[in-house]
């Protein structure tokens, strides 16, 4: 998706917008065979141009349906979590994503090969991963650099990219992977003093 044009703007409009195209993305791959771009900004109701400012090409929002058909959404991650100490909700979003990473290694392998491989310049993902630990940084005494900051690291620890390397350079096994990050974010969470706003 290019994240650049949905940060300009309205923006609850445009995810909307890209919400209905993955859907009917979804849609489509449950009957249709083959179809292009053009079939989904159809059936979605969207314009070409439209679809091209999200995806530019069929193969990356395939992908990206196809996960998102088995990912929660970062408010249900985040609800699920209520009742819980900040670092505990941390630790419990860094589960949620790993533990679907693992459950669809290959669909999120295979999207990250097709992004990675892909001549567009746009595709920022993570940005589930980075919603979901706003979400709950929001409910600290921290400044807006500071939660800024701490999305980002905190990201580096849960996903698709840090279990590769913990699997395939590093050779653990999927146990030992998310018991090697979970310990990381430990020790991250460690040196950092995180309060609830009161």
């Amino acid at each position: 998706m290019k994240n650049e044009y949905l940060k300009k703007g309205r923006v609850k409009q445009k995810q909307e917008t890209r919400e209905k195209i993955l859907s009917t993305t979804q849609a489509l791959m449950n009957y249709a065979e083959k179809f292009t771009l053009e079939d989904v900004a159809e059936k979605a109701g969207v314009s070409r141009a439209t679809i091209y400012r999200y995806y530019s090409n069929i193969d990356i929002l395939s992908a990206e349906a196809g996960i998102d058909i088995n990912t929660k959404s970062p408010k249900t991650i985040y609800e699920n979590l209520q009742g819980l100490e900040i670092k505990d909700k941390i630790l419990g979003v860094q589960e949620y994503y790993n533990n679907l990473t693992l459950d669809n290694e290959n669909a999120f392998r295979n999207y990250l090969s097709i992004v990675l491989t892909s001549d567009s310049q746009h595709t920022k993902r993570g940005a589930r991963r980075s919603k979901t630990l706003k979400m709950v940084l929001d409910e600290t005494n921290l400044t807006k650099t500071e939660i800024k900051n701490l999305q980002n690291l905190f990201t580096v620890l849960m996903g698709v990219e840090p279990l590769i390397v913990t699997k395939d350079v590093c050779g653990l096994n999927n146990e030992e992977s998310k018991k090697l990050l979970k310990w990381g974010m430990e020790l991250l969470l460690k040196g950092i003093s995180i309060d609830r706003t009161e």
